[in-house]
């Protein structure tokens, strides 16, 4: 397989440096704006070979079966749930994704907001638009020497506090994993304890579904009273009909929200969600990531990934696939092999090559609870026939060959 001109489509306004990328690396590459449809992509992918998203494209079942040449899907973005991991490796269609490009721009944004709602800056803003001069500032806080309650000590979650520890904040955080803290985080034995403690309380986990509504009435009724609540990570964490409850009740001093349990699919759209016109409650429409800083580096990283697969086979850090990170092909032809995990399976491929009399230069094999991943490197020189034995191997799912 020739892998120079191969169809790329990039949805979503992804960042013009993969366009660029892409095609300085030979691929034919298209864009939409827009998202599409079920049946408006399925029909856009034929004859696709990488297909680029964000978060909005729902990248299903039905439309993975219909594309007929798809190799990868790149999220450009951090999630991948709008994307059918499981029918993606059934098929064997590799997905990558972007996990750490946007760490800083959300974590700027975090404590950005931070700042603003214990100063109760963005009401004060909204009422001199409105044209009410209001001067006086009672409930303005500074950030030093306050508590700050991370809700998920990942990438995002512990640069939030390497920033709030600059800033003279103490951070507290709670993960259901042990993590090593950052600069002087304190490690909470449970997230009550976080919740009880901190002055500013602000969530980074995934979307995992024992995630869905983590915070809720009972949660932020733990809080400290006056404490400002903020969710930049998934719309389903929390329970915004309770958070309004609490916000309307003055016992919470303020909330950020950047994601929603429903959000629109495009720019332009209505949107509603509870909290709108709440004094000191920030909505921002799911930005925390789109920096043009954050947008240029998971532009950089994922195209080299995808590149790296669909040239060499590579697919260290892919979501789906075994992961295994293999040498530039040099005067050899380069086997793919992606079959069901079931034993036996490189027996027949060795016994097919040695049968033939094929020399094997190199060979690689990671396997997951799903599917195997087979790399082998021959000889530039065998009977076409033997490709077609290959495919016949029991429990294979894709061959490619890389010249």
């Amino acid at each position: 397989m020739h892998t120079d001109n191969l169809k790329v489509l990039l949805l979503e306004n992804i960042h013009p440096d993969a366009v660029l990328r892409l095609r300085e690396s030979g691929f034919s590459v298209r864009t939409r704006g827009a998202t599409l449809s079920s049946d408006e992509l399925a029909r856009e992918l034929r004859g696709v070979s990488i297909l680029g998203v964000r978060s909005k494209t729902a990248v299903g079942k039905e439309v993975l079966k219909a594309a007929d040449s798809l190799l990868a899907v790149g999220s450009f973005c951090v999630g991948t749930d709008n994307v059918d991991l499981a029918a993606c490796t059934n098929l064997a269609i590799a997905s990558f994704n972007a996990p750490y490009s946007n760490t800083r721009s959300v974590a700027e944004l975090t404590i950005g907001e931070v700042i603003m709602l214990l100063r109760g800056a963005f009401e004060k803003s909204r009422r001199l638009h409105a044209g009410f001069w209001e001067k006086s500032s009672p409930s303005a806080r500074e950030v030093r020497g306050k508590r700050l309650g991370i809700i998920g000590y990942g990438n995002i979650g512990a640069q939030v506090g390497i920033l709030a520890e600059a800033l003279g904040m103490e951070v507290l955080y709670y993960d259901i994993l042990e993590k090593l803290s950052m600069g002087n985080a304190k490690r909470c034995r449970s997230m009550t304890e976080v919740l009880e403690k901190a002055d500013a309380v602000t969530v980074h986990v995934d979307d995992r579904p024992a995630n869905v509504g983590l915070l809720g009435d009972g949660q932020f009724q733990s809080m400290k009273p006056g404490a400002v609540f903020l969710n930049l990570s998934r719309g389903r964490v929390a329970d915004i009909r309770a958070l309004a409850k609490h916000l309307k009740a003055g016992r919470l001093a303020g909330a950020a929200l950047d994601v929603f349990p429903k959000e629109p699919s495009g720019s332009g759209e209505r949107f509603r969600c509870g909290l709108e016109g709440l004094p000191n409650v920030i909505l921002t429409p799911h930005i925390g990531g789109s920096t043009q800083e954050a947008q240029r580096n998971i532009a950089a990283y994922l195209c080299e990934k995808l590149i790296r697969y669909v040239r060499a086979g590579d697919s260290l850090y892919s979501v789906n696939f075994p992961q295994v990170q293999l040498p530039i092909l040099k005067s050899q032809h380069r086997l793919l092999h992606v079959h069901r995990n079931v034993p036996g399976v490189m027996s027949q491929i060795n016994t097919i090559l040695a049968s033939n009399g094929i020399n094997i230069t190199g060979q690689y094999l990671e396997t997951n609870e799903r599917i195997g991943y087979a790399i082998t490197d021959i000889a530039k020189r065998y009977a076409p026939d033997v490709i077609e034995e290959l495919r016949g191997v029991r429990a294979t799912i894709r061959l490619r060959v890389l010249f």
